[in-house]
């Protein structure tokens, strides 16, 4: 795995890099890594980490990034874009929530785009999902993958159409299709957590569905990795080698909580609680990092049973 620090302490950082959606759980923790590293980070989002990030090599710059504007211009010198804005999905999707989804990432990558300057070779990575290859049952799913042609796949589709233009600029561009993020502060697990703590935790459904995942810290190791990777462009699945079906997961974390795993969601009360997105919740996904691997990179945290427990013992440090 690339290191930790790219820049030793007191030179000029390598890079500049934008990020936005940088208030969000993936992307706050992605700045810090960043800076570790040596790299100048603007962070752009509406609003400010909720964890104030003091550091000398960052910078807050507070924008609607689906309209036009000053946030714009930081790009002009940029030797990096990575494009996390995106709404969360999360929740019962009515016609106007699909619609802000789509905005908020469709518009966004429409407006980083339009303000690269051409000719410049910088590199963009930017934030799809595995939702790209909707349900897939048990095959197994690599970059090579066609997509599926539900919502989040629909979606996924123009988000990384709009991100590809960007090569016709001379940029490198690399479509990171994120896995279920796993890490303490926040994602899925903080979703989860509660439940199994009432004793009323448990897989959904049936639990056989694939669950891609990654941990936190992995996914901005290989987001630098990528970074420091010109041969890689394209689709790059961030996920986890080894997913595990649903009820490995609530097995995982029951066993980390020290509590049952034993009272599954049904699918029925999933689709009158929250219609359409309960597909999300109930669908299968076996994906796997085939780029990542075979491009050198090593995970921390692999396994599911190791992921979890380092994530709540990190919920439990802050």
């Amino acid at each position: 795995m690339a290191s930790k620090k790219t820049a030793a302490a007191g030179k000029h950082p390598e890079m500049k890099i934008i990020v936005t959606g940088a208030s969000g759980f993936v992307g706050s923790r992605l700045c810090r890594e960043l800076l570790e590293r040596g790299h100048r980070v603007i962070g752009v989002a509406r609003h400010a980490p909720a964890r104030e990030i003091r550091h000398k090599g960052f910078t807050f710059v507070s924008a609607d990034t689906t309209r036009p504007g000053d946030w714009q211009a930081e790009l002009a010198d940029a030797d990096a874009v990575i494009n996390l804005a995106g709404r969360s999905i999360h929740g019962r999707w009515s016609d106007a929530l699909k619609q802000e989804i789509r905005a908020s990432r469709i518009v966004t990558t429409r407006n980083v785009v339009d303000g690269l300057p051409p000719g410049r070779p910088l590199v963009l990575i930017s934030a799809s999902g595995v939702g790209y290859y909707g349900d897939r049952g048990e095959e197994p799913i690599t970059e090579q993958t066609p997509a599926g042609d539900d919502f989040l796949a629909r979606l996924s589709l123009d988000w990384e159409a709009e991100a590809l233009r960007a090569a016709e600029s001379g940029a490198r561009v690399a479509l990171a299709r994120l896995g279920v993020v796993l890490g303490p502060g926040g994602g899925a697990l903080a979703r989860m957590v509660p439940a199994f703590k009432a004793f009323v935790g448990g897989p959904i459904g049936s639990g056989r569905q694939w669950f891609p995942w990654i941990h936190l810290d992995d996914l901005t190791a290989a987001v630098a990795f990528i970074l420091d990777r010109p041969d890689i462009s394209g689709p790059v699945n961030l996920c986890a080698p080894h997913p595990v079906r649903n009820r490995d997961l609530a097995q995982a974390l029951g066993s980390a909580l020290g509590r049952p795993a034993a009272l599954p969601a049904p699918p029925i009360m999933l689709r009158l609680l929250l219609g359409e997105f309960a597909g999300v919740l109930l669908g299968s996904q076996r994906a796997l990092p085939q780029k990542l691997t075979a491009s050198g990179f090593t995970f921390t945290h692999p396994e599911i049973q190791s992921a979890v427990a380092a994530v709540l013992a990190g919920a439990a440090v802050k």
